[in-house]
């Protein structure tokens, strides 16, 4: 599904995240920038061990804040990583919020017209799916309205459960307008 926003489009994708041609890869990330499991982990797989080591350099950062590292042998130029949980691996509204609008605002610095998301926090993090497509596609659209850089965000969701969510809450969205 893709929705125009202002001067760009919004698109709920179901897949890897690690393959897609854009310009920028956002990181679900811990405050110390380690990358274990989940994206993080198929990020440093298939990217290589120079991006984590690369965002090590970077961290510590506070929860909610975002730095960028080159993307290795992924086909994006930049990982962006969003810092949406400390070392107690919890997460909340505010922190995915921060995380979001500080992953764009960075994509935004570096001139970047693409860039993919997958659902922040819902893995290690355990927070609610619905609740993380709610804030997340809130944030990517009211900060779409006035940017004149990012052309495509895509979220990228592993399973059909959580692409489901997201398309779901993007047409309710949409449809309400």
């Amino acid at each position: 599904m893709i929705v125009r926003v202002g001067n760009a489009e919004v698109e709920i994708y179901q897949g890897d995240i690690t393959g897609l041609a854009v310009e920028g890869l956002v990181n679900a990330a811990n405050n110390h920038l380690w990358m274990g499991g989940g994206v993080a982990g198929a990020i440093k797989a298939k990217g290589g061990k120079a991006i984590e080591e690369e965002a090590v350099k970077k961290g510590p950062i506070p929860v909610g804040e975002a730095v960028v590292t080159r993307a290795g042998n992924l086909q994006a130029k930049y990982i962006i990583h969003a810092a949406v949980m400390g070392q107690d691996l919890k997460t909340d509204e505010e922190k995915i919020r921060a995380s979001t609008l500080n992953s764009l605002k960075r994509a935004e610095e570096l001139k970047l017209t693409s860039l993919a998301f997958p659902a922040l926090g819902t893995g290690v993090g355990r927070f609610s799916l619905y609740e993380c497509a709610r804030i997340m596609i809130d944030v990517v659209v009211d900060f779409l309205q006035d940017t004149k850089v990012i052309e495509k965000v895509v979220f990228a969701l592993y399973g059909q459960a959580p692409y489901e969510i997201f398309h779901r809450y993007l047409m309710e969205k949409f449809s309400s307008k």
